[in-house]
């Protein structure tokens, strides 16, 4: 049975982690054996074990959160990869990639470097990247800004990500969220699911539902996730946030719920989702709330359009830092209950026709058999 080592950063869930995760039962039933190196807790290594995932503890970062050095990582990732012995190695993000493509070189291991993010790389982190035997991007967006800085055409694969379409799938609203947040049922629930961070965009959310609150008084926003960043200008950046949330007109219907395990539920309780990203290689959250049948509103970056084709669903489609376009797209399904309908049908179909977790296997295991076979 051929084992394959999956490398993890951070000890939590994010759009990364629930993805590998929607597929590693697939991945088992194909005759492969799933290793993971992951911080020994948290969520991440919970959800795991809870998989029947073999967890080896590994950690990236010191006492203090400060990442070790580069070096010292990959004669770690060595010394592990000789002792463990997968047949192939699954580096789980961008950063795992660039550590893992000079270790599994010298070890001597054929890897798989996973790009799911849109970031600017040295010359240097190219180079490490590049030593992967392939590469899969979440998006062709994904693939090509990476290939425009330099990484290997030839071996750099769309690869999206898939959604379980059973454990999110369109439910009767309970009332439940309202009851929980003391709000009457004929509220109705706008929400931004995600990291608190500038790239989602949620400033953008907030001054478009200033000018949404007035017209719409029954109208609540959601603010589901929390900031990972320690960097100065995120907590400025939540800081700001949560003040402009507290003043008028949003005193007191702005909601910071954190991070929640209910996601597929609470989507249901939902009239509308907002994702005003700056940037999305491809939004977990809008496959997601696609599958549950939400009605969303998106900005028009990275991969969104390869979720939501522009010829299909440009009216839930707004450009990116428009805070205008954003209220009036909203504004438009707020008061259109039976479009709300419609879009709700089209995105669940969408989601089962495109982005179903077992295709997504499907396509990973494919890549997995053609790294094997040129390496053996």
């Amino acid at each position: 049975m051929p084992r394959v080592l999956y490398v993890f950063e951070y000890p939590t869930l994010h759009g990364g982690e629930q993805s590998l995760l929607a597929i590693l039962e697939r991945v088992r039933g194909a005759g492969f054996e799933p290793l993971a190196l992951a911080p020994p807790r948290g969520e991440l290594a919970e959800a795991l074990r809870e998989s029947n995932v073999d967890v080896r503890p590994w950690e990236m970062f010191d006492d203090r959160g400060v990442k070790l050095p580069q070096a010292e990582l990959r004669r770690r990732l060595c010394q592990t990869l000789r002792l463990l012995r997968p047949d192939l190695l699954h580096a789980n993000s961008l950063s795992t990639s660039r550590l893992s493509g000079p270790a599994t070189a010298e070890a001597g291991v054929p890897s798989i470097g996973h790009l799911r993010d849109i970031l600017t790389l040295s010359r240097t982190a190219i180079g490490d990247v590049n030593r992967s035997a392939r590469l899969l991007a979440v998006s062709a967006a994904t693939r090509d800004w990476h290939v425009a800085q330099g990484l290997a055409a030839e071996k750099t694969y769309v690869c999206h990500n898939g959604v379980d379409v059973k454990q999110f799938r369109p439910r009767p609203p309970t009332g439940y969220l309202h009851e929980e947040l003391a709000l009457p049922r004929h509220v109705q629930l706008l929400a931004s699911i995600g990291q608190i961070g500038p790239r989602k965009g949620l400033d953008v959310t907030a001054a478009a539902m200033q000018r949404l609150a007035p017209r719409f008084p029954q109208l609540h926003w959601l603010i589901v996730g929390e900031r990972s960043s320690q960097k100065g200008e995120a907590v400025e950046y939540e800081r700001r946030l949560r003040e402009i949330a507290a003043r008028p007109p949003l005193t007191g219907r702005a909601h910071f719920l954190g991070v929640r395990r209910d996601v597929a539920r609470l989507l249901s309780e939902l009239t509308l989702l907002v994702h005003a990203s700056r940037q999305e290689p491809l939004g977990r959250v809008l496959l997601e709330a696609a599958a549950a049948g939400v009605p969303l509103v998106a900005s028009d970056v990275g991969g969104t359009t390869e979720i939501l084709p522009r010829s299909d669903y440009a009216d839930l489609l707004t450009p990116p830092d428009d805070q205008d376009s954003l209220a009036v797209a909203v504004t438009a399904l707020l008061n259109d209950p039976a479009a709300r309908e419609q879009w709700a049908t089209r995105l669940r179909r969408r989601a089962e026709d495109a982005f179903q977790a077992a295709g997504a296997a499907e396509r990973l295991l494919e890549h997995y058999g053609a790294v094997l076979s040129a390496t053996a």
